[in-house]
């Protein structure tokens, strides 16, 4: 049975968004129903009292913010919004980012400062539990005015448009108002505003990326420890004294895992014939520290965003105010996406590197890692695969968030492009995966070439385990499939163990 989560006030953390991702029901908690709902009133209030424009509530929007719209068509407003701004292009959003989409969408609008209706939350919060999830599109944010196209796409099915997923087959908005027996909503003012305004395409992203980025430093470093174990490097390295005189936190945190990785191997306590080891063996803690440090600063904007009103105008019933302003705004984001990208570019080009050595024929291993080499390439060409992905990450890692292109006529004059570096981040975190994988199959195929001589005994379980995915290459086969298990090794191991 799947864990319930409950939306409240409460500050949600990793831990909780973890949980989230692995599959859990939403529910909303009284609290959150109350506040929506007296929010809801509020604004109702307002516009019944008063004919004074309330920008994006009975006026249009963007540069048409000094349109005045008639109470009887302020529905009409809001539902044109929704389907004018649906302008997504390019391939469809995964649904895992669609599902935590829908997710953070949810709570932010049960902060009670958007003024929907507690009807539409309480369809978003079906559609989450249900697993139906809209068609979205990974091109169309300038990730300023929040994430209009994208969210746009998100909430089409809200009123019988779109498209969704219902158990992977793709259905349209229309299908699925049939098949649940729902009426479409009908839209009250701001609502459409509050759906489409928001960083939930780039938070999403965020958190996913993030999440993994976690895991691939781990596995980084356990990789990382068997690759120099099997390339018979030197432990001198990661004392700790080393790293007491250069106290970074996370170079500190690195060198100790990679200590206690070690612990208990035969091959690294042997003597060595060599004095020092290349730098992608001899700097992991500094290298792979910094990009720990850099995470936590990833880390620490996202949680903020989770926890956070982003869409726009922010309503306080309380204090009789709504106020336009910028929650919007995705440049927050958009540094921490281009520096996760960064960060996390680094693990894989260290990685290929300790690849490379691997295969290089030195400290009497053989070339390309095969028994025989010439008639068997061996693990020639996986090399070649992680450097062209390497390349390709570097190209990613140009930085979106410097970008900036003036929208709705001048109205919108400074941009984040925050979704573009979401998208990009995503495909790095991805690649660094299958950099990993490549340097894991060359490292285990390297160990058995130190054989009687054992490693530590996690490293030796751990290459265990991974054996029976991957058995050892004694002559040239189909190594595109044992790239593809490696991957799904690393995104399925325990780490745990």
């Amino acid at each position: 049975m799947k864990p319930l989560h409950t939306i409240s006030s409460a500050s949600l953390s990793f831990s909780d968004l973890r949980t989230i991702v692995s599959g859990a029901r939403l529910e909303l908690s009284a609290d959150a129903a109350a506040k929506i709902l007296k929010c809801r009133d509020y604004l109702d209030q307002k516009l019944a009292s008063s004919s004074e424009p309330i920008y994006g509530i009975n006026t249009g929007f963007g540069s048409l913010y000094n349109k005045n719209i008639p109470k009887d068509q302020l529905e009409k407003l809001q539902e044109n919004l929704v389907m004018s701004h649906a302008c997504g292009m390019g391939p469809a959003v995964p649904t895992e980012i669609v599902k935590l989409m829908l997710f953070l969408k949810i709570q932010s609008l049960a902060y009670g400062h958007s003024g929907v209706q507690l009807e539409t939350v309480n369809r978003l919060v079906a559609m989450y539990n249900e697993a139906i999830l809209p068609r979205v599109y990974t091109q169309g944010s300038l990730g300023a005015s929040g994430d209009l196209a994208p969210l746009a796409h998100l909430s089409l099915p809200l009123i019988g448009l779109g498209e969704v997923y219902i158990n992977d087959t793709l259905r349209t908005g229309a299908d699925l108002l049939q098949l649940k027996g729902w009426e479409k909503l009908h839209l009250k003012s701001k609502e459409g505003l509050a759906l489409l305004n928001g960083t939930q395409f780039m938070s999403a992203y965020g958190v996913w990326c993030t999440l993994h980025a976690h895991r691939l430093l781990r596995l980084a470093n356990i990789i990382g420890a068997l690759s120099l174990d099997a390339f018979d490097g030197r432990v001198e390295a990661f004392d700790e004294h080393v790293h007491e005189i250069r106290p970074h936190a996370g170079q500190t945190k690195v060198a100790r895992e990679i200590r206690d990785l070690l612990k208990g191997s035969a091959i690294i306590s042997q003597s060595k014939k060599h004095v020092q080891d290349p730098y992608s063996f001899r700097c992991m803690p500094q290298v792979h520290g910094a990009s720990d440090d850099a995470m936590k600063f990833v880390m620490h904007t996202f949680l903020t965003e989770v926890n956070s009103v982003t869409d726009n105008p922010n309503i306080f019933a309380e204090e009789d105010k709504i106020i336009s302003a910028g929650n919007f705004h995705g440049q927050p984001l958009a540094l921490a996406l281009d520096f996760l990208a960064i960060a996390m570019a680094e693990i894989g080009s260290i990685s290929e590197r300790r690849t490379y050595q691997l295969i290089s024929g030195s400290r009497d291993l053989p070339n390309y890692l095969v028994a025989n080499p010439g008639i068997n390439s061996g693990l020639m060409i996986p090399q070649y695969t992680a450097a062209s992905i390497v390349s390709q990450n570097k190209q990613l890692c140009t930085p979106a968030s410097v970008d900036s292109i003036v929208s709705s006529n001048g109205q919108e004059d400074h941009v984040s492009m925050g979704a573009n570096a979401a998208t990009k981040a995503y495909q790095v975190i991805n690649n660094i995966y299958a950099l990993l994988s490549i340097e894991l199959i060359t490292a285990v195929q390297a160990l058995q070439f130190r054989r009687p001589l054992k490693t530590s005994p996690f490293l030796e379980q751990f290459a265990d385990t991974f054996r029976k995915q991957v058995p050892f290459i004694e002559t040239d086969r189909l190594l595109h499939n044992d790239l593809v298990a490696a991957e799904k090794f690393l995104k399925e191991f325990n780490l745990e163990m």
